[in-house]
């Protein structure tokens, strides 16, 4: 088994957090994994995005030139992955912000309203995670349980209060998606 990602937005939308979180959660269940990530020199803003490879043998390059699942948060990310999407691929896209379909009839496009679903649940800050539950559920590659362990250990002990109310944006993803 192996599974590629393409998560991309702008930078302070939490791209490389879920990419991170995606790669330790599998780490969490015995798999091998590649977190590749590339972004601007602006702090909030500019572009950012990361490849994530994960596999039950050892992974040979940690690029991702085919994109077999591409997650964008934004539009101008959209526009530049997507011609780069492998035919029958999976996009999800947050709705919040992309008011268009991906450009391909050839890929599965899945909206993702991240944004509308992280303020309802009273944290805006949380729709990275609303999309990472959104991949969890389409893609069955980690588990949620195991998405939250990782997010344990990066969060660490002086930010353990913020994890139920990202446990609820992964499940309110994971729900979203699994509806569409």
């Amino acid at each position: 088994m192996e599974a590629q990602f393409l998560i991309a937005g702008f930078g302070g939308q939490g791209v490389l957090l879920i990419g991170q979180l995606l790669a330790k959660a599998a780490m969490h269940q015995g798999m091998n994994v590649s977190w590749m990530p590339s972004y601007g020199p602006e702090m909030r803003g500019g572009e950012a995005n990361c490849a994530v490879v994960i596999s039950d043998e050892p992974i040979g390059s940690p690029l991702v030139t085919e994109i077999p699942v591409a997650v964008v948060m934004n539009k101008p990310s959209m526009h530049k992955f997507a011609p780069a999407m492998e035919e029958g691929g999976l996009m999800l896209y947050n709705s919040s912000l992309i008011d268009i379909r991906p450009p391909r009839e050839d890929v599965r496009a899945v909206p993702v309203n991240c944004n509308a679903i992280a303020e309802e649940l009273g944290n805006s800050r949380t729709a990275n995670m609303v999309m990472l539950g959104a991949i969890i559920a389409l893609t069955g590659v980690v588990t949620i349980d195991s998405a939250m362990e990782a997010l344990k250990e990066t969060f660490g002990p002086k930010k353990a209060h913020l994890l139920p109310i990202n446990r609820q944006a992964m499940e309110a993803g994971a729900k979203a998606a699994a509806a569409v």
